[in-house]
Formats: C-alpha cells, structure tokens, sequence
C-alpha cells in the first residue's frame, strides 16, 4: 500500500513559514475529515481543545493541522510541549521559551508574553495539558483577553473550559467489522492502513491477503481503533504473525510493548499511557473507573449506580460526568437514551484495577443483581414486547458477563447461592422471549447449568420454571427424548406442590411436546381433561388462555379441526385482550394451517400475513419459519 497526498504529514510548506514543528518521520494516515473540520472550528474560534484518551492521537492531529496553517499566521505557529513538566508554575516559561521570550526583570512572565503577543498574529499549540490543567487555562484565558492576533490549539484529556474554548473529541481510526468482512475494502479502513504502515516499517515483506485480512481487522476491532495501541500492535509484526497478535490481545497490557526510545516514556506501552491518565485521577474517580469495568458492551447511569451503590447515587452521576470529561467514558446515545462504555482498553486496566481492590467479587455481584432485576421486571405493557426485547437486547453482553460469573466458571468454583442467581436470569431472560430471538441453544445451555449446580439454594418455584423453559427450549430444536424428561419433572413437581398456575404452566408445556412430537394420544387426552377442569376454576387469566391454547393443540391433535379452530379462536381472543402478542401470533399461526387444510386460500393468507407481522416484531424465528411454510403453501 503506497502512501497518498493524503497521508503526508508536516512537510516543504511548514518548513516555508516561522514555526517549530517537528517534521514527521512517520505518515499521517488518515483523518482528512477532522483535519478540516479542526480548521473550520479552530477559524472560528480562537481557542479549541482537542480532546481524548491517553494513545488517541490528538498531538499527531493538533500537528498535521498546525502545520497546514503556517500561511495564515504571519508570526508564526509555535509548539509548547508541556508532557515533561510536573511544575504548574513553569507553564508559561515552556510558552516563553518556544517563542524566544526572555524574562524581563521585575515583571510577570505573563505579562511579558501578552506584551510581546498583543500585536502579532501567532498560533500556540499547548500540547498536554491534562496534568497542568489548572495552570494551562489561566495562562490561556490571560493571553487571549490581552492578545487579539493569538489562536490556540490545546491538546488535553479533558477541555480547559475557558470562556470561548470549543471542544473537539478526536475520534478512534475509522474500523473494519470483523463480523461482516470485505477483504477487498479492508484495506479502506484507517486503523487497518495504519496498522499494516507500521507493520512493513519493522518488517517489509508484510503484506495485506486473504490468510491474515481477518486478524488484522479483530486487532483493529479489539484495539478501538486507537492509533497507538494499533501502531505498538503493529510492531510486535517482527516476530509474531498478525493472528498470534490477534488471539493475545486478552492481556493487551503484556502484548503492547516497544515504543521507539525517542518517544515519552509514556508512550512506550500501552500500560504506561493508562498508568498517565489513571494517576491523574482522583481517588474516588479511580474507584469507580474499576467498577465500571464490569460493565461488557456499555450500561446506563443507573446499572453504574448499581455497582457504586456504596459511592451515592449523586456522586456518581459526578464522579461519571468527570470520567467522560476526562476522555475515559464515552457517551453514546441509543434510542435517546445516553449510554456510556469503555474503550476495551481502558476496560482491561480497570479490570486490572478493580482485581487489585479487593472488590471485585462484591462489585460483580451487584452488576449481576442489577441486570436480574431488569429481566425480571415486569413489562409495562404487553402491547410494547417488541420494545421490551430491543431493551432486553440492548444488555445482551452485559446478560453473558452475568451469567458467566455466575454460572461460567468451574463447578466448584461457584456457589449454589451465585448459580441460582444465574439461573433466575437464565429463566427470566427465556420467559422475555429473549433466546427465542437470540440462541435457543445459548440459552438451553445456561438453564441445564443452572439446573445443575444450584443444589438446595433453588426454591421450587424457580425449579419448575427453569425445567419449563428448558424443557420449551429442547422442544423447538427436536430433543424430545430430553425435554419429556425435563417437562415430566416439572409436572411432577407441580403436582406436589398443588398450586393452580404452577400446574397449569407445567401442563401446558408438558401438552404441547407431546402434541408436538405425536406423543400418546391417550395421555394428551388425560392432559387435556385436566386442563379443562384447572380452567373453570378461578386461575390468572394468563394461565387460562395458555391453557385453552393447549386444549385447541390436543383437539387438533385429535383430528378434531372444528373444536381446534373454536378453541384458538377463544384463545386468540383472550391474548389479545392481555395484549400478549407472542400468544396471539402462536393462535393466528395455528388458525392460519387449519384454515389452510379448509381450502379456503384467501383466508389463510390473510392469517399468515397478520401472524407474520408480530413475529417478525417479536424477532421469533422459530414461528416466523412455520408461518413462511404456511404462506408458501397458500402461494404454491
């Protein structure tokens, strides 16, 4: 991949005009829109700050645009590198000396640079500024109100917030999906060019094809983006091929080593840069950075909550806005609502971190606590299953990082007391229609290690809904032989216990399976029987309507297809009166083969079109299958 105008970095034109910008040794790969969008704002404003994470690339960004603009300041643009100070005191003398300011005896440093500044047209690039950030506005806000001519760049984790300052964030390399790959646009993406850049600095022979494309694109994924993470990457080309980087990236921390020896020290690892950024932290601030390292795929404010509960909830919403200020929380907003994550990383550290505390068992169990409550709550309104499961769907990593420290681990690493935890959610997910949408075989696999390890700490009632959903589970994939064991045990353990909906539950799952897989007719009679009398008495009206759905099943089953359609049009009506969309399709889907084997073409069509609807909102592929056979059999 040869190098375009494009990725030329500070160069003939720079070296044309007063300034002392280092020229660039390496490419400038990318970000021609934020170089012109830097440039819009910073004509705009006379002060902007380039904001990110330590390892983001904003000094490489603050110098590509520094030196595309000598031409518009006549005195020059002058870079102030405040990285290796650790006195606020020595700020302005940094500025005075990259100017060529001497000191004049008896007056302010300060003063003496707004003197020298007031009548020239100069651009300042204050470099980072995070450490001395106090110092770096007040020097800035001095400048700028004495200094009509002066523009200044910062760089800085977080804004100076000075009056007039405009923020810029500096975005992650554009990247590759590894899930979704082109090999032929791969080389399209910037994180993947700057990646393969570096590679052939260390080792020529490199090279972009079909038997590293994907490992490239994960570094890249996994990495965020991040050009120094991707260039220390990179450089580990020497002696490791891109797939071994790939698979260590669990302990990117160990892997991310080897920055040149020209570079600050905290740019050498990947460790370093964090080490930077996490010291500048305050101690409440770092607290809760670990904390939210358990969070996997992004949370809300109140799952951060959750995990701070010690901190208060004010103080978190505080200590949260100042980590996203601080460039180490990101906000993203889905559906209007703001979520926040962060990068991988920052994740690893904070992980790290959190480990180190000595707290990390109480804190992953509070995440799992929260997210079993939100599986568990009730839906508002059953009308709105297709949001629920978008909001369901929206914690799917967050639901796995759950379950895997309750039921992921080795059996004897966990407590019956953490399984049952876990297999609550297993259930509570299942009941949400959750694996339904997501992996019917995901879900089978928690609930069975659930059943498995939760001992004497699992109450009765959560048994048999873990051996109905599990027992649903094997149904729908064909496992018959193990869902009559599973469904059997419920049944049983329904009838022990005497309890009206537990029974009706246990019965309608056991019913449907063996009307399904064209069990004992006699014993689906038996079923339904009872069934029929459960529902005279006074049972919860959801209960009820499952029931007679069952009932219409063992009449079909039957070959009874007039007292079959009767009954799921009695069911069909009940659902809906529930507003229990997933039951009404399942109705309409069965209304819709009977109506079929009736001949009556148009009928049917209508059916499976109306059935088609709510499962494809409900994202049921299962019943979205049968209904298509349904419409490909009136279409055909």
């Amino acid at each position: 991949m040869q190098d375009g105008p494009e990725d030329s970095g500070p160069g003939v034109e720079q070296a044309r005009h007063a300034n002392n910008l280092p020229l660039a040794l390496t490419s400038f790969v990318g970000r021609q829109r934020q170089m012109a969008e830097v440039e819009r704002v910073i004509a705009d404003h006379r002060l902007l700050t380039l904001t990110g994470p330590g390892g983001s690339g904003k000094t490489r960004l603050a110098l590509a645009v520094a030196s595309g603009m000598t031409k518009r300041f006549e005195e020059g643009v002058w870079l102030v590198e405040l990285a290796p100070l650790s006195d606020p005191d020595l700020v302005p003398q940094a500025v005075a000396s990259a100017l060529g300011v001497q000191e004049t005896p008896g007056s302010p440093i300060v003063e003496t640079l707004a003197d020298h500044l007031q009548a020239r047209s100069v651009l300042l690039v204050l470099d980072n500024c995070e450490h001395l950030i106090d110092a770096s506005a007040a020097l800035t806000e001095a400048l700028l109100r004495r200094c009509p001519g002066l523009s200044i760049l910062a760089t800085s984790r977080e804004g100076l917030r000075v009056a007039g300052e405009a923020l810029f964030a500096v975005p992650p390399l554009s990247l590759p999906d590894p899930h979704r790959l082109d090999i032929e646009g791969l080389a399209g993406y910037e994180s993947s060019r700057l990646f393969v850049e570096r590679a052939r600095a260390v080792r020529q022979d490199f090279s972009l094809g079909e038997d590293n494309a994907l490992a490239v694109a994960q570094i890249c994924y996994r990495l965020d983006g991040i050009p120094l993470a991707i260039e220390l990457a990179a450089a580990r080309v020497r002696v490791l091929s891109a797939e071994q980087i790939s698979s260590r990236l669990d302990d990117s921390f160990q892997l991310l080593k080897g920055g040149g020896r020209s570079s600050l020290a905290r740019q050498r690892t990947l460790r370093a840069t964090m080490d930077w950024s996490y010291g500048l932290l305050n101690e409440e601030e770092q607290t809760l950075l670990g904390r939210l390292s358990v969070f996997a795929g992004g949370f809300t404010l109140e799952a951060a909550e959750a995990v701070g509960e010690d901190i208060g909830e004010d103080e978190v919403l505080e200590l949260l806005t100042s980590l996203v200020d601080k460039s180490l929380v990101l906000v993203v907003e889905n559906n209007g609502e703001s979520r926040y994550r962060l990068l991988e990383t920052v994740r690893q550290y904070g992980r790290e971190k959190l480990e180190d505390s000595g707290d990390a068992e109480e804190v992953r169990g509070r995440h799992a606590g929260f997210y079993l409550a939100l599986a568990e709550e009730p839906e508002p309104d059953l009308r709105e299953q297709g949001a629920w499961l978008q909001r369901l769907e929206a914690e799917q990593s967050n639901f796995r990082a759950a379950l895997g420290w309750t039921l992921g681990t080795a059996p004897e690493d966990v407590s019956e007391g953490r399984a049952a935890v876990g297999l609550r959610l297993a259930v509570s997910l299942g009941q949400g229609r959750f694996w339904a949408a997501n992996g019917l075989s995901e879900g089978l696999r928690w609930l069975e290690r659930g059943l498995a390890r939760s001992g004497d700490a699992l109450t009765i009632p959560v048994r048999m809904a873990a051996l109905n959903e599990a027992g649903w589970i094997a149904t729908v994939q064909g496992e018959q032989e193990k869902a009559v064991v599973l469904l059997e045990e419920s049944f049983a353990l329904s009838k022990e216990q005497g309890e009206e909906s537990a029974i009706a539950a246990s019965l309608f799952q056991l019913g449907q399976l063996l009307v399904m897989h064209e069990g004992d007719r006699d014993r689906v009679a038996d079923l339904r029987d009872e069934a029929e009398a459960l529902r005279s008495e006074s049972l919860d009206p959801s209960q009820a309507a499952y029931l007679v759905m069952f009932m219409a099943l063992a009449s079909w089953h039957a070959r009874d297809d007039a007292q079959a359609l009767s009954l799921f049009e009695e069911g069909l009506g009940q659902f809906r009166d529930l507003g229990n969309l997933q039951g009404a399709a399942f109705c309409l889907g069965c209304i819709g083969f009977i109506v079929l084997d009736g001949e009556d073409l148009a009928r049917a069509a209508t059916i499976f079109e109306e059935a088609l609807r709510t499962l494809r909102t409900l994202r049921d592929r299962v019943g979205i299958f049968h209904c298509l056979l349904g419409a490909a059999s009136v279409a055909g």
